[in-house]
C-alpha cells in the first residue's frame, strides 16, 4: 500500500469545495440579470416621460410586466429539467451532467446581450434555456453528496452547497461595478468567461464516487464507503415514484422546500429593483446591499450545519427532532421578520437590516429542508431534490409577478405590504405542516437494508 503524504487533504474536501463552486456559479448565471435589467431599461415618470439616465448601454422600452416576464424567464426552464435531474444523475452520473450543463449556460449566457439587441422574447428564449440547462445541476450535487459525504458529515457537505448564495453575494455588487465602468454588456460576458474556468476545475478535481476517484487514498475511499454502510445501493436503480406520491414525510418536506424557495427567490428577483426603485440606492450600492442577506445566510449555513452535526455525532436529538427543531430559525423566524418589515419597514436601512436577518436565519435550511431527502432516502437524494426543487422553483415565476401586479400604478414601500405578508406566510405555514408531518427516519422504499458504521469505522477518520 501506497504511504500517504503528511499534506494529504482529504479528496472529499475537493469535492465539497467544488460543490460550493458548482452551485455559485449556478446562481451567477440564475440572478445576474436581477441587476442588469435595471441598466438595460428606460425609466418613465408618472406622466410617461423618459427620464435621463446614466449611459451604461442601449436601453429597451420594456415594461414592468416585460420585465417580470425576463426575470421569470430562467425558472421556467429551470422547472423542466429540476424534474429529472436528480434521475439522469443517478443513471448517467453527477459530474458529467452538471459540468456540461454549465458549459451551455455559459454559452448562452454570453449571447443574452445579442439576444436583447434582437428582442425582449428573444432575451426571454434565452433565459428560459439558460434554466433548462441549469435545473439538472442541484439535483446532481444531492446526488454526489449521497455519494461522498458521511453521516456525520452532512450538514456541512449540504452547507456547501449554499455556494449558489455566495455567487448572489458577489454577482450583484460585481455586476454593479462592472457595468458602472464598462457597461451592461460586459456584466454576461464576465459572467461567462468565470463559469467556464470553475467548470474546468470541476471536471479535474470531481469523480462520481470515492471508488471512481483516481487520486484518493485506500484509507479515506474506505472510510467514506463503510461510514455509508448499507444506505447506498451498488447500481442504480429506477426511482420509487409511488411510493414517493404516497408519502406524507415527502410532501412534507415538499412544502417546506417551497417555503423557503419562495423567500430565497422573492429576495433574489425583487431586492435589487426595490432596493434601487423603491428605496432610492444607486446601482453599486443597490447590489452591494442587496448582497447583504445573502451572506448573512451563508454565514449560518455553515453554523447551523455545524451545529447539526455535533449534535447528531452526540447523538442527542434524534433526526426527525433535529429538523423539526431547526424550522424554527430557518422558517418561523424568517416569517417573522418579513411581518416586522411590512409594518415597520419605512426607513431604508431598517429595511435592510430586516431583510439580511430574514434570509440570515434561513441559512439553517441547511438542517431542515436541504438535508432531509439525503435522511428519507440517501439512494434517490437527487430525485426526491429534483422533484422538490422542480415545485419549489415556482416562486421565481409567480414573485415576479406578484411585485409587478402590486406595484403596476404605483412603486412605493405602501405596494409592497402585501408582497411581504405572503412571503411571511409562505414560510411559516409550510414549518406547522413539517412539524405534524415531517421525518428524518430513512423510509421503506429507500430499498436498501440499512447497517451502522462500526466505532473502528468512525476513528479510523481523517
Amino acid at each position: 500500500m501506497a504511504v500517504m503524504p503528511c499534506f494529504y487533504v482529504p479528496k472529499r474536501v475537493n469535492v465539497a469545495i467544488m460543490l460550493f463552486m458548482m452551485c455559485l456559479i449556478n446562481y451567477m448565471m440564475r440572478v445576474n440579470l436581477s441587476i442588469n435589467i435595471i441598466a438595460m431599461v428606460q425609466d418613465r415618470d408618472e406622466n410617461g416621460t423618459l427620464v435621463e439616465q446614466p449611459d451604461y448601454g442601449n436601453r429597451y422600452d420594456w415594461s414592468q410586466q416585460d420585465q417580470a416576464l425576463l426575470l421569470g424567464g430562467y425558472f421556467y426552464g429551470y422547472m423542466i429539467t429540476s424534474l429529472p435531474g436528480g434521475t439522469l444523475a443517478e443513471m448517467l452520473g453527477g459530474r458529467n451532467v452538471a459540468g456540461y450543463s454549465c458549459l451551455l449556460g455559459a454559452l448562452l449566457t454570453a449571447l443574452t446581450p445579442v439576444a436583447a439587441a434582437w428582442d425582449k422574447y428573444a432575451v426571454f428564449a434565452v433565459r428560459f434555456l439558460i434554466g433548462l440547462v441549469s435545473g439538472v445541476v442541484y439535483p446532481c450535487c444531492h446526488n454526489l453528496v449521497s455519494k461522498w459525504s458521511p453521516p456525520d458529515e452532512k450538514g456541512k457537505f449540504v452547507a456547501s452547497l449554499m455556494g449558489g448564495t455566495f455567487g448572489t453575494v458577489i454577482t450583484w455588487p460585481l455586476c454593479g461595478l462592472i457595468i458602472e465602468s464598462l457597461g451592461w454588456v460586459w456584466a454576461f460576458y464576465a459572467v461567462a468567461i468565470f463559469v467556464v474556468i470553475v467548470v474546468g476545475l470541476w471536471f479535474y478535481l470531481v469523480s462520481d464516487t470515492p471508488a471512481q476517484h483516481s487520486t484518493i487514498s485506500i484509507k479515506e475511499r474506505e472510510y467514506i464507503e463503510n461510514s455509508l454502510g448499507g444506505t447506498l445501493a451498488k447500481k442504480a436503480k429506477w426511482p420509487p415514484y409511488k411510493q414517493l406520491i404516497f408519502s406524507m414525510p415527502f410532501w412534507a418536506l415538499t412544502l417546506l422546500h417551497y417555503g423557503s424557495m419562495w423567500g430565497l427567490f422573492f429576495l433574489i428577483t425583487a431586492t435589487p429593483k426595490f432596493l434601487s426603485e423603491v428605496l432610492g440606492f444607486n446601482l453599486s450600492s443597490a447590489g452591494f446591499l442587496s448582497s447583504l442577506p445573502h451572506i448573512a445566510r451563508l454565514l449560518a449555513a455553515f453554523c447551523f450545519g455545524s451545529v447539526a452535526d455535533w449534535i447528531r455525532h452526540k447523538g442527542w436529538w434524534t433526526i426527525t427532532f433535529t429538523r423539526k427543531f431547526f424550522c424554527i430559525p430557518s422558517h418561523i423566524l424568517p416569517g417573522v421578520m418579513l411581518i416586522v418589515l411590512a409594518f415597520c419597514g419605512r426607513d431604508p436601512y431598517v429595511c435592510v437590516a430586516i431583510m439580511t436577518i430574514s434570509l440570515g436565519f434561513n441559512g439553517a435550511a441547511t438542517s431542515t429542508n436541504l438535508a432531509n431527502s439525503q435522511d428519507l432516502a440517501p439512494n434517490f437524494a437527487g430525485t426526491m431534490y429534483g422533484i422538490i426543487n422542480c415545485l419549489g422553483t415556482t416562486p421565481g415565476i409567480f414573485s415576479p409577478l406578484i411585485v409587478a401586479a402590486f406595484t403596476h400604478e404605483k412603486n412605493t414601500i405602501d405596494e409592497w405590504f402585501w408582497v411581504f405578508l405572503i412571503g411571511a406566510a409562505a414560510y411559516i405555514l409550510p414549518a406547522i405542516f413539517f412539524w405534524i408531518f415531517g421525518s428524518g427516519k430513512i423510509q421503506k422504499w429507500n430499498e436498501v437494508q440499512t447497517t451502522e458504521p462500526s466505532e473502528d469505522v468512525v476513528n479510523t477518520k481523517l
